[in-house]
C-alpha cells in the first residue's frame, strides 16, 4: 500500500533534528503509526498480542530493555506502559542525541503516572485525520501560508473541482486514511461508523478504567453533534441528553466529556477576546467541535443522501464549518497554528480566527453556499473595523470566506472568497 504524504511529515522531520524524542498524539486510525514508521529504524508495538506476556515481563524486571533497538526507535501506543515515558526521558539524557525515539498515543495519559514532564526532551505533535488536500480532493492551488506571507496575492479565476456532492461525501467519509483503500463508497462511509462504535463500546471505558455505558456515550455524542460548532452551554446539552436518555448529573456528564477529549474525539474551540470593546461584551466560552466532521455525521446516523434536502443542507452547514476547522488546523500546524472564534453580545461573529505563533492572524468565515457569502463578508468587515479603531491590536493579515463553491476571487472590499476545494 502506497504511503500517503502527510503534513506532519515535515514537522516530524524538523523536530527529530533538534530534540531527543517526539510524541505523536491524535485520534485512533488517523495514521500516527504509519507516519512514524516512515522515520523509525526499529519498532516496539505494545499492542502486539503475541508478545504482550514478554513485554510485561520486561516491564516488571527491566523496562529499559524495551528501549533497546536501532534509533530512531518507535514505541507505538506508549500509554499502555506509562513507565516507558520516564525511561525514554532518561535515555535521551544519557545518549545526548536527537531523533532517538518516536512515541505514538491515542489517549491523553494521566500525568500522575509519570514522574517527569519530558520538557526539553520530548516534543508533542498532534496529528489529525487527513485534510482534503492530503486526501487529494482539494487541488491546493491556494496556500494559507502564502496568503499570510502575501495577503494581496491574486486568486481570481482559480477554481475547485469539487462539486457539492463531492464535498458532502468527503465530510461524511472523513479523513481516515484507511477509507481511501476501500473498494467502494459504501465501505468508505462505514469507517466513521466503525470508529464511533469502537469509541462507545470499548475505548471510552479503557481510557481510565472506568466502566461507561455505551448507549449513554452515543446519546452524549449525538447531543454534542446536534450542537456542533455552536455556543450551546453544557446545561443545554445536558437537558438534551436528559430528554433522550434520562437524567444525567453534572459530574457524570463532565466525566464522559473529559474522556472523549482524552480520546481526541472532541476538542474545545476557544473564544478570542481582544480588548476592542468592553470585555463584558465578549462571549469567550468554549465551543465543542469534533476532530473530524465524519464523527458528528455518524453520531447523527446520517449519510450523504440525508443532506440533499433544505433542512439537510442547513445541518451540513455546521458539518462544513467543522471540516474547515480541521483543514485550517492541519494547514497551519507547522506554523504553530491555532484556531479560535469571535462572538460578542452585539451578535457580531467570526467562525475562525487563525493564529500563527509569530502573532499574525486572519479572520475567516465558513459559509457553505453563495447566498451566505455576503453575510460572512459583512461580519469580517465589522470586526476588522473594530480592530482598526484600536491601535493596541495588530490588524489581521487577511479576511476570507471559505465556501463549498467553485470560484475563488477577491471582492472589491478586499475579502477573499476561497473554495475549500482549492485550499492547502
Amino acid at each position: 500500500m502506497e504511503y500517503i504524504d502527510r503534513y506532519l511529515d515535515d514537522e516530524l522531520e524538523q523536530w527529530m533534528s533538534v530534540i531527543g524524542a517526539v510524541l505523536i498524539v491524535g485520534p485512533k486510525w488517523c495514521g500516527k503509526t504509519t507516519t512514524a514508521e516512515q522515520f523509525a529504524k526499529s519498532v516496539l508495538k505494545l499492542q502486539d498480542i503475541d508478545r504482550q506476556e514478554e513485554y510485561q515481563m520486561w516491564l516488571d524486571i527491566k523496562p529499559s530493555k524495551l528501549l533497546e533497538g536501532e534509533k530512531p526507535r518507535l514505541i507505538d501506543e506508549w500509554q499502555m506502559a506509562p513507565i516507558l515515558w520516564d525511561g525514554v526521558r532518561n535515555s535521551v539524557d544519557e545518549l545526548q542525541g536527537e531523533g532517538l525515539y518516536i512515541l505514538t498515543g491515542s489517549t491523553v495519559v494521566d500525568e500522575s503516572k509519570i514522574m517527569h514532564s519530558g520538557t526539553g526532551r520530548i516534543h508533542r505533535l498532534l496529528m489529525r485525520p487527513m485534510s482534503l488536500y492530503e486526501s487529494k480532493e482539494s487541488n491546493g492551488k491556494i496556500s494559507i501560508e502564502e496568503l499570510f506571507d502575501n495577503p494581496h496575492m491574486n486568486i481570481d479565476g482559480i477554481e475547485s473541482e469539487l462539486t457539492m456532492s463531492d464535498l458532502i461525501f468527503a465530510a461524511c467519509r472523513g479523513g481516515w486514511p484507511e477509507s481511501l483503500n476501500k473498494r467502494n463508497n459504501r465501505e468508505r462511509l462505514l469507517i466513521a461508523y466503525n470508529y464511533l462504535d469502537n469509541i462507545c463500546e470499548s475505548d471510552i471505558s479503557k481510557v481510565d478504567g472506568v466502566k461507561r455505558d455505551p448507549d449513554r456515550v452515543k446519546v452524549i455524542l449525538k447531543s454534542i453533534a446536534r450542537n456542533n460548532s455552536t455556543l450551546a452551554k453544557d446545561t443545554t446539552i445536558m437537558a438534551d441528553i436528559s430528554a433522550n436518555f434520562g437524567d444525567i448529573s453534572k459530574p457524570t456528564y463532565y466525566s464522559y466529556v473529559d474522556s472523549l477529549k482524552r480520546l481526541f474525539v472532541i476538542e474545545d474551540l476557544r473564544g478570542w477576546a481582544p480588548n476592542i470593546r468592553s470585555k463584558s461584551a465578549m462571549r469567550s466560552g468554549n465551543k465543542k467541535v469534533f476532530i473530524d466532521p465524519s464523527i458528528p455525521v455518524a453520531a447523527l446516523n446520517m449519510n450523504p443522501e440525508a443532506f440533499n434536502t433544505i433542512d439537510g443542507l442547513k445541518t451540513f452547514g455546521f458539518i462544513f464549518e467543522n471540516l474547515c476547522i480541521r483543514d485550517l488546523s492541519v494547514y497551519t500546524s507547522r506554523l504553530g497554528g491555532s484556531i479560535s472564534y469571535y462572538h460578542d453580545n452585539y451578535d457580531v461573529e467570526v467562525d475562525c480566527v487563525v493564529h500563527l505563533n509569530d502573532g499574525r492572524y486572519a479572520l475567516i468565515e465558513c459559509k457553505l453556499g453563495k447566498t451566505k457569502i455576503e453575510e460572512g463578508a459583512r461580519n469580517l468587515l465589522k470586526v476588522s473595523k473594530l480592530i482598526e479603531a484600536n491601535d493596541q491590536i495588530r490588524n489581521p493579515s487577511f479576511l476570507a470566506v471559505l465556501t463549498g463553491g467553485k470560484n475563488a476571487y477577491t471582492r472589491k472590499d478586499g475579502v477573499k472568497v476561497i473554495p475549500i476545494g482549492c485550499l492547502k
